[in-house]
C-alpha cells in the first residue's frame, strides 16, 4: 500500500525486545540484533528488515522507532502495570518475575507519541557515510533510519511497584516468580541520536507517568 500510494514517510513501531542476548548496555540502535529470545522479538526484526528491503527497492522512507516498555492510560490491559492496579485494587496478589531482580527503561505514552509526531516530519535520506564493508544497523544508503524512545534512565521494578503503591495508597501482596522464557532481566536506552537529530528525549518519570495513569484508571473504570 505504501509502495504504490507514494507515501511520503514510513513511521513504525519495533521494539526494545530486538536487543534479546545483547547485555552491552545502554541498548545502542548501532548495535547487531541478530539473537531474539522470543517471536516477539522476532517479528519486530523482521519489520525491520522488510522496511530496510522497502526503502532499498522502492525509495521508501522508512524510520524504526524501537519503544521500550510503554505505559499510560488507554494501554494493553494484560500489561503489567494494568494487571498490577487492577490486582492491588481488588486486594490481589500481583506476579513478580525474577524474583523483583529486573529493571525497565519505562516510558510514558505522551512521550512516545511527541517521539512519533517529531519523526513523522523528518524522513530519512541514505546515510552518505554508510559503508557497506563495515554496515551501520541504524541507517543504510537506503532511506532508512532506527531509533530508541526510551527514558535512559531504567528503574528497578521494586521501585515502579512501591510508585504505583504511593499513588494507590495501598501495599501490593507480592507473588515472587523466576525470569520467564523469552524475557530479559534489563533494558537501557541510548536515545544519543534521537537528542542529536530531533532534539528531543522522553523525560516524564516513573512517579509522574503512574500517578497520570492511577487517575486515568480510577476515573475510567470508576474504582
Amino acid at each position: 500500500c505504501c509502495r504504490h500510494n507514494q507515501v511520503e514517510h514510513l513511521v513504525f513501531a519495533s521494539s526494545s525486545s530486538v536487543y534479546g542476548l545483547n547485555e552491552t548496555q545502554p541498548f545502542s540502535v548501532h548495535a547487531n540484533v541478530d539473537h531474539p529470545i522470543s517471536l516477539y522479538a522476532a517479528s519486530k526484526k523482521s519489520n525491520e528488515l522488510m522496511s530496510h528491503t522497502y526503502a532499498h527497492l522502492y525509495g521508501l522512507p522508512c524510520t524504526g522507532l524501537r519503544f521500550f516498555t510503554v505505559y499510560g492510560p488507554w494501554g494493553r490491559p494484560d500489561m503489567a502495570l494494568f494487571l498490577f492496579t487492577r490486582a492491588m485494587l481488588e486486594d490481589k496478589p500481583i506476579d513478580v518475575f525474577n524474583h523483583g531482580r529486573m529493571q525497565r527503561d519505562f516510558t510514558y505514552i505522551d512521550d512516545i507519541v511527541e517521539g512519533v509526531v517529531r519523526v513523522l516530519d523528518h524522513p530519512p535520506a541514505g546515510n552518505p557515510d554508510w559503508d557497506p564493508k563495515d554496515p551501520d544497523p541504524a541507517s543504510s544508503s537506503a532511506p532508512y533510519r532506527l531509533y530508541n524512545i526510551g527514558n535512559n534512565n531504567p528503574v528497578q521494578l521494586m521501585d515502579f511497584i512501591q510508585a504505583l503503591e504511593n499513588a494507590l495508597g495501598k501495599k501490593a501482596r507480592k507473588n515472587l516468580l523466576p525470569l520467564q522464557p523469552g524475557d530479559v532481566p534489563s533494558t537501557y536506552a541510548d536515545v544519543d541520536d534521537l537528542v542529536r537529530d530531533l532534539d528531543y528525549k522522553p523525560e516524564t518519570s516513573v512517579k509522574e507517568g503512574i500517578e497520570r495513569f492511577v487517575k486515568w484508571y480510577r476515573e475510567f473504570f470508576r474504582t
